[in-house]
Protein backbone atom coordinates (compact mmCIF):
# COMPACT_ATOMS: atom_id res chain seq x y z
CA UNK A 1 0.00 0.00 0.00
CA UNK A 2 1.11 3.54 -0.72
CA UNK A 3 0.21 6.64 1.27
CA UNK A 4 0.57 9.94 -0.56
CA UNK A 5 0.14 13.48 0.74
CA UNK A 6 -0.81 15.82 -2.07
CA UNK A 7 -1.41 19.59 -1.83
CA UNK A 8 -4.55 20.91 -3.51
CA UNK A 9 -4.07 24.63 -4.00
CA UNK A 10 -6.78 27.11 -4.96
CA UNK A 11 -5.69 30.69 -5.53
CA UNK A 12 -7.57 33.86 -4.57
CA UNK A 13 -7.95 34.61 -8.28
CA UNK A 14 -9.68 31.26 -8.83
CA UNK A 15 -12.13 31.46 -5.94
CA UNK A 16 -12.60 35.22 -6.03
CA UNK A 17 -11.90 35.47 -2.31
CA UNK A 18 -8.97 36.04 -0.02
CA UNK A 19 -7.35 32.76 1.01
CA UNK A 20 -6.42 32.64 4.68
CA UNK A 21 -4.89 29.18 4.97
CA UNK A 22 -2.44 27.18 2.94
CA UNK A 23 -3.28 24.53 0.37
CA UNK A 24 -5.73 21.79 1.23
CA UNK A 25 -4.13 18.43 1.99
CA UNK A 26 -5.21 15.26 0.18
CA UNK A 27 -4.13 12.01 1.82
CA UNK A 28 -4.33 9.09 -0.61
CA UNK A 29 -4.43 5.48 0.60
CA UNK A 30 -3.66 3.33 -2.44
CA UNK A 31 -3.78 -0.45 -2.52
CA UNK A 32 -1.11 -2.18 -4.57
CA UNK A 33 -2.29 -4.39 -7.44
CA UNK A 34 -2.32 -8.14 -6.83
CA UNK A 35 -0.61 -10.41 -9.32
CA UNK A 36 -3.72 -12.26 -10.50
CA UNK A 37 -5.77 -9.07 -10.91
CA UNK A 38 -3.01 -6.64 -11.81
CA UNK A 39 -5.19 -4.68 -14.22
CA UNK A 40 -8.14 -4.25 -11.84
CA UNK A 41 -9.37 -0.67 -11.55
CA UNK A 42 -10.85 0.12 -8.16
CA UNK A 43 -13.57 2.55 -7.11
CA UNK A 44 -12.28 5.74 -5.50
CA UNK A 45 -13.90 7.28 -2.42
CA UNK A 46 -13.13 10.86 -1.44
CA UNK A 47 -13.87 11.44 2.25
CA UNK A 48 -14.81 14.92 3.47
CA UNK A 49 -15.15 14.85 7.24
CA UNK A 50 -17.50 17.14 9.11
CA UNK A 51 -16.87 19.95 11.54
CA UNK A 52 -19.28 22.76 10.78
CA UNK A 53 -16.95 24.34 8.20
CA UNK A 54 -14.78 25.53 11.11
CA UNK A 55 -12.73 22.39 11.84
CA UNK A 56 -12.39 18.81 10.59
CA UNK A 57 -13.37 15.77 12.64
CA UNK A 58 -10.68 13.08 12.86
CA UNK A 59 -13.35 10.54 13.88
CA UNK A 60 -14.78 10.76 10.35
CA UNK A 61 -11.42 10.57 8.60
CA UNK A 62 -8.92 7.72 8.94
CA UNK A 63 -11.24 5.20 10.68
CA UNK A 64 -13.68 5.46 7.76
CA UNK A 65 -10.85 5.35 5.24
CA UNK A 66 -9.64 2.03 6.65
CA UNK A 67 -13.10 0.51 6.20
CA UNK A 68 -13.22 1.45 2.54
CA UNK A 69 -9.62 0.37 2.01
CA UNK A 70 -10.39 -3.06 3.44
CA UNK A 71 -13.28 -3.30 0.97
CA UNK A 72 -10.85 -2.91 -1.93
CA UNK A 73 -11.41 0.78 -2.73
CA UNK A 74 -8.81 3.48 -3.24
CA UNK A 75 -9.41 6.15 -0.61
CA UNK A 76 -8.67 9.87 -0.57
CA UNK A 77 -9.18 11.99 2.55
CA UNK A 78 -9.53 15.66 1.65
CA UNK A 79 -8.58 18.04 4.44
CA UNK A 80 -10.33 21.02 2.92
CA UNK A 81 -10.23 24.68 3.87
CA UNK A 82 -12.53 25.90 6.65
CA UNK A 83 -13.30 29.27 8.27
CA UNK A 84 -12.09 31.92 7.93
CA UNK A 85 -11.94 30.67 4.33
CA UNK A 86 -15.38 30.83 2.73
CA UNK A 87 -17.43 29.58 -0.21
CA UNK A 88 -16.44 28.50 -2.82
CA UNK A 89 -12.82 27.69 -1.88
CA UNK A 90 -13.47 24.26 -0.33
CA UNK A 91 -15.83 23.38 -3.19
CA UNK A 92 -13.09 24.16 -5.70
CA UNK A 93 -10.65 22.02 -3.70
CA UNK A 94 -13.03 19.07 -3.96
CA UNK A 95 -13.57 19.68 -7.67
CA UNK A 96 -9.81 19.72 -8.24
CA UNK A 97 -9.51 16.50 -6.24
CA UNK A 98 -11.92 14.72 -8.57
CA UNK A 99 -9.94 16.00 -11.56
CA UNK A 100 -6.66 14.95 -9.97
CA UNK A 101 -7.89 11.41 -9.34
CA UNK A 102 -9.15 11.05 -12.90
CA UNK A 103 -5.89 12.43 -14.29
CA UNK A 104 -3.92 9.80 -12.35
CA UNK A 105 -6.49 7.02 -12.67
CA UNK A 106 -4.21 4.57 -14.47
CA UNK A 107 -1.25 5.24 -12.17
CA UNK A 108 -3.41 4.91 -9.05
CA UNK A 109 -5.47 1.98 -10.39
CA UNK A 110 -8.75 3.91 -10.12
CA UNK A 111 -11.85 3.34 -12.22
CA UNK A 112 -12.42 6.86 -13.60
CA UNK A 113 -16.17 6.19 -13.83
CA UNK A 114 -16.50 5.28 -10.15
CA UNK A 115 -15.20 8.32 -8.30
CA UNK A 116 -17.46 8.90 -5.30
CA UNK A 117 -17.61 12.12 -3.25
CA UNK A 118 -18.49 11.24 0.34
CA UNK A 119 -19.06 13.53 3.27
CA UNK A 120 -20.22 13.72 6.86
CA UNK A 121 -22.31 16.60 8.22
CA UNK A 122 -20.76 19.80 6.77
CA UNK A 123 -18.55 17.55 4.65
CA UNK A 124 -21.78 16.10 3.28
CA UNK A 125 -22.81 19.61 2.28
CA UNK A 126 -19.49 19.98 0.49
CA UNK A 127 -19.86 16.67 -1.38
CA UNK A 128 -23.48 17.41 -2.27
CA UNK A 129 -22.45 20.87 -3.42
CA UNK A 130 -20.15 19.34 -6.01
CA UNK A 131 -23.01 17.15 -7.22
CA UNK A 132 -25.18 20.24 -7.56
CA UNK A 133 -22.67 22.72 -9.02
CA UNK A 134 -20.17 20.75 -11.13
CA UNK A 135 -21.94 22.01 -14.29
CA UNK A 136 -21.88 25.66 -13.20
CA UNK A 137 -19.39 28.00 -14.85
CA UNK A 138 -18.53 29.74 -11.57
CA UNK A 139 -17.01 26.43 -10.44
CA UNK A 140 -15.37 24.80 -13.45
CA UNK A 141 -14.48 28.00 -15.35
CA UNK A 142 -11.86 29.50 -13.00
CA UNK A 143 -10.27 26.05 -12.66
CA UNK A 144 -9.82 25.81 -16.43
CA UNK A 145 -11.73 22.53 -16.48
CA UNK A 146 -14.95 21.13 -17.93
CA UNK A 147 -18.00 19.82 -16.07
CA UNK A 148 -17.18 16.24 -17.01
CA UNK A 149 -13.70 16.55 -15.52
CA UNK A 150 -15.02 17.45 -12.05
CA UNK A 151 -18.30 15.52 -11.98
CA UNK A 152 -18.44 12.87 -9.23
CA UNK A 153 -19.98 9.56 -10.24
CA UNK A 154 -21.83 9.22 -6.95
CA UNK A 155 -22.57 11.11 -3.74
CA UNK A 156 -22.39 9.32 -0.39
CA UNK A 157 -23.83 11.62 2.26
CA UNK A 158 -23.84 10.85 5.97
CA UNK A 159 -26.17 12.99 8.15
CA UNK A 160 -25.47 15.92 5.80
CA UNK A 161 -26.04 19.62 6.27
CA UNK A 162 -28.23 20.54 3.29
CA UNK A 163 -30.58 23.47 3.83
CA UNK A 164 -30.12 27.09 4.88
CA UNK A 165 -33.80 27.53 5.72
CA UNK A 166 -35.96 26.42 8.67
CA UNK A 167 -33.98 23.28 9.49
CA UNK A 168 -30.52 24.73 8.86
CA UNK A 169 -27.48 24.08 10.96
CA UNK A 170 -26.81 27.77 11.23
CA UNK A 171 -23.24 27.39 12.47
CA UNK A 172 -22.22 25.56 9.29
CA UNK A 173 -23.92 28.05 6.98
CA UNK A 174 -22.45 31.01 8.87
CA UNK A 175 -18.94 29.58 8.74
CA UNK A 176 -19.30 28.72 5.04
CA UNK A 177 -20.44 32.22 4.05
CA UNK A 178 -18.57 34.30 6.62
CA UNK A 179 -19.34 38.01 6.47
CA UNK A 180 -21.92 37.35 3.74
CA UNK A 181 -23.96 34.90 5.82
CA UNK A 182 -26.99 37.21 5.85
CA UNK A 183 -27.05 37.63 2.06
CA UNK A 184 -30.32 36.00 0.93
CA UNK A 185 -29.01 35.19 -2.55
CA UNK A 186 -25.96 33.39 -1.19
CA UNK A 187 -28.00 31.57 1.43
CA UNK A 188 -30.35 30.42 -1.31
CA UNK A 189 -27.38 29.30 -3.42
CA UNK A 190 -25.99 27.06 -0.68
CA UNK A 191 -29.41 25.62 0.24
CA UNK A 192 -28.74 22.51 -1.78
CA UNK A 193 -32.25 21.07 -1.92
CA UNK A 194 -32.91 24.03 -4.24
CA UNK A 195 -29.85 23.39 -6.44
CA UNK A 196 -29.87 19.68 -7.22
CA UNK A 197 -31.59 18.42 -10.36
CA UNK A 198 -31.56 15.74 -13.05
CA UNK A 199 -27.84 16.39 -13.53
CA UNK A 200 -27.03 15.33 -9.96
CA UNK A 201 -25.22 11.96 -9.69
CA UNK A 202 -26.72 8.89 -7.96
CA UNK A 203 -26.88 9.48 -4.23
CA UNK A 204 -26.67 7.39 -1.05
CA UNK A 205 -28.03 9.03 2.12
CA UNK A 206 -28.31 8.09 5.77
CA UNK A 207 -29.41 9.95 8.88
CA UNK A 208 -30.95 9.29 12.31
CA UNK A 209 -34.35 10.39 13.55
CA UNK A 210 -32.90 11.66 16.82
CA UNK A 211 -30.20 13.93 15.36
CA UNK A 212 -30.60 17.14 17.37
CA UNK A 213 -27.75 19.01 15.66
CA UNK A 214 -28.52 18.61 11.96
CA UNK A 215 -32.20 17.64 11.84
CA UNK A 216 -33.33 14.70 9.73
CA UNK A 217 -35.31 17.16 7.62
CA UNK A 218 -32.04 18.10 5.88
CA UNK A 219 -31.84 14.62 4.38
CA UNK A 220 -35.59 14.45 3.74
CA UNK A 221 -35.59 17.75 1.86
CA UNK A 222 -32.71 16.57 -0.31
CA UNK A 223 -34.25 13.15 -0.90
CA UNK A 224 -37.52 14.75 -1.99
CA UNK A 225 -35.75 17.09 -4.40
CA UNK A 226 -33.70 14.25 -5.87
CA UNK A 227 -36.78 12.08 -6.23
CA UNK A 228 -38.64 14.83 -8.08
CA UNK A 229 -35.67 15.18 -10.44
CA UNK A 230 -35.50 11.46 -11.15
CA UNK A 231 -32.08 10.98 -9.55
CA UNK A 232 -31.20 7.43 -8.50
CA UNK A 233 -31.40 7.43 -4.71
CA UNK A 234 -30.77 5.10 -1.76
CA UNK A 235 -31.94 6.34 1.64
CA UNK A 236 -31.55 4.83 5.13
CA UNK A 237 -33.08 6.35 8.27
CA UNK A 238 -32.15 4.93 11.66
CA UNK A 239 -34.44 5.23 14.66
CA UNK A 240 -31.81 6.37 17.14
CA UNK A 241 -28.36 7.94 17.40
CA UNK A 242 -26.86 11.42 17.90
CA UNK A 243 -25.23 13.59 15.29
CA UNK A 244 -21.64 12.76 14.35
CA UNK A 245 -21.75 8.97 14.68
CA UNK A 246 -19.12 8.23 12.04
CA UNK A 247 -18.94 4.41 12.04
CA UNK A 248 -20.89 4.24 15.35
CA UNK A 249 -18.34 1.71 16.67
CA UNK A 250 -16.14 1.60 19.76
CA UNK A 251 -13.23 2.92 17.69
CA UNK A 252 -15.00 6.25 17.17
CA UNK A 253 -17.20 6.30 20.28
CA UNK A 254 -15.65 9.45 21.75
CA UNK A 255 -14.36 9.98 25.26
CA UNK A 256 -17.73 9.39 26.89
CA UNK A 257 -18.98 6.68 24.53
CA UNK A 258 -21.80 8.81 23.15
CA UNK A 259 -21.08 7.87 19.53
CA UNK A 260 -21.32 4.11 20.04
CA UNK A 261 -24.61 2.99 18.49
CA UNK A 262 -24.93 -0.63 17.30
CA UNK A 263 -28.24 0.12 15.56
CA UNK A 264 -26.41 2.34 13.04
CA UNK A 265 -23.28 0.30 12.40
CA UNK A 266 -24.70 -1.36 9.30
CA UNK A 267 -24.59 1.76 7.16
CA UNK A 268 -20.98 1.21 6.10
CA UNK A 269 -21.69 -2.22 4.58
CA UNK A 270 -24.70 -0.79 2.76
CA UNK A 271 -22.50 2.01 1.44
CA UNK A 272 -19.84 -0.42 0.22
CA UNK A 273 -22.48 -2.45 -1.63
CA UNK A 274 -23.88 0.73 -3.18
CA UNK A 275 -20.43 1.80 -4.41
CA UNK A 276 -19.86 -1.63 -5.94
CA UNK A 277 -23.17 -1.30 -7.79
CA UNK A 278 -22.05 1.79 -9.72
CA UNK A 279 -21.34 1.11 -13.42
CA UNK A 280 -17.74 0.13 -14.12
CA UNK A 281 -15.32 1.55 -16.69
CA UNK A 282 -14.49 -1.91 -18.05
CA UNK A 283 -18.01 -3.38 -17.81
CA UNK A 284 -19.21 -5.20 -20.92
Amino acid sequence: MKILNIPVNITPAQCGRDCHGGAADLTAYLLDPMEETADRLRPAVIICSGGGYNHLSDREDQPVAMEYLAAGFQVFCLHYSVAPDVFPRSLMELAMTVHLIRTHSQEWMVDPKRVVASGFSAGGHLACGLGAFYNQEFLYGPLGLTPDEIRPDGLLLCYPVITSSEYAHQGSINSLLGADAADPKLRNLVSLELQVGPHTPPTFLWHTCTDQTVPLENTLLLASALRKSGVNLELHIYHTGPHGLSLATHEVEGGDGRYYEPACQGWIDLAKAWIRSLPQENAK
